[in-house]
């Protein structure tokens, strides 16, 4: 076996534990510290044992290494690729994102560490999603090209134009599809613009982390003028609007049941009011295992039930994000809180998550039954 394929199989390896750790991000805060420890020794093993090889591959050359023509040709195509000033992904036929170029990071806002080995249609609208995974498949078979407009999650209001083709790269055994996204303008597709070399520093951290210690307070101030009768339906104000677009309530020991639904102006909070919380697959987990949720850009549109009309309610509320914290005191849960970011909102973050952890806390003790 070469250096070469030895480094691929390493890295490899270590692309599967990174995944692995990501399906940790909803542990509770009691385990955070454990999987911390994993990601840091990850990272120490990429600066101290990949990063080193990778730079002793790269200075071997491809005379020193006996590279083919063929493989100085694949380098060049990747910097191609890469510095294409097009967004431009690499997908399979199951629009499994394979690798993406720094325009469509630009483009999309999606870290092309994060995208890899995820369906690009969960960066899509909820309704474009089986339209662009059919067409992806079509031109993977081999069906001819293909273009449609799609909309991205975060931007909903922007039409983006998509571009399918067919591609074999050299060494892939089955066909790739190369995906062009354009933002479509009076005139049709138009060139994204390209973003700036070098981003000067911001706020942004230091601002939501304000936020959060603001809603930790009103939240405190909350649970302390109110009842215990109260106390749900008084966290579930404090988090509408400045922290979540949809705040659910769900309360009960035992069987749960729906206590407050606040909607943004122009949702409909009543669509929700009289859902069954057991008609919804992730409350009902979160409850039964008393573990929070955390989901970005949810993949599966039932898991908040459906509407009395049939619609799937993270279709119809364009959910992008959502928080599903159960009111844990103890080994009892008092209830369940969901929370919705949709549209073109930040979604939610690990230390948001975690914030709302520690308030969910504070209310199921504040639910508690006085002796």
């Amino acid at each position: 076996m070469t250096q070469t394929d030895e480094f691929g199989e390493d890295l490899a390896d270590f692309v599967r534990r990174v995944a692995e750790l990501k399906t940790a991000r909803s542990v509770s805060s009691g385990d955070l510290p454990t999987v911390l420890d994993a990601a840091i020794f990850e990272l120490d093993h990429v600066v101290g044992q990949l990063w080193p090889r990778y730079e002793r591959l790269t200075e071997a050359g491809p005379v020193r290494t006996g590279a083919s023509p063929d493989r100085q040709e694949q380098q060049l195509l990747r910097t191609v690729f890469q510095r294409l000033p097009l967004p431009v992904a690499l997908v399979d036929k199951e629009t499994v994102v394979r690798r993406l170029n720094g325009a469509a990071t630009a483009f999309t806002g999606v870290r092309a560490g994060y995208a890899t080995g995820r369906p690009l249609t969960g960066f899509l609208a909820h309704a474009d999603r089986a339209a662009f995974r059919s067409q992806a498949a079509a031109v993977a078979r081999g069906e001819g090209d293909r273009s449609l407009t799609v909309r991205l999650q975060q931007q909903p209001s922007v039409p983006v134009h998509a571009t399918l083709a067919a591609v074999r790269p050299s060494g892939e055994p089955r066909t790739t599809v190369l995906v062009v996204l354009q933002p479509v303008g009076p005139s049709g597709p138009a060139m994204p613009v390209d973003p700036p070399a070098r981003q000067l520093p911001d706020l942004a951290e230091t601002t939501r982390h304000a936020a959060v210690m603001d809603l930790l307070d009103a939240m405190t101030t909350a649970l302390l003028t109110t009842d215990r009768q109260g106390a749900l339906e008084a966290a579930a104000r404090v988090l509408h609007g400045r922290f979540a677009d949809w705040v659910i309530a769900d309360a009960g020991s035992g069987g749960l049941s729906r206590t407050a639904v606040l909607a943004p102006p122009d949702g409909d909070a009543a669509a929700l009011e009289g859902q069954d919380p057991a008609d919804c697959p992730l409350v009902v987990e979160s409850a039964r295992t008393g573990s929070p949720a955390l989901q970005i850009r949810p993949p599966d549109p039932d898991a908040l039930g459906r509407t009395a009309t049939g619609a799937p309610v993270l279709v119809a509320a364009d959910v992008t994000s959502l928080l599903c914290v159960p009111l844990k005191d103890g080994d009892a849960v008092r209830g369940v809180l969901t929370l919705f970011r949709c549209g073109p909102r930040l979604a939610f973050s690990m230390a948001e998550a975690q914030a709302m952890d520690l308030m969910s806390r504070h209310l199921a003790l504040a639910m508690r039954p006085r002796a």
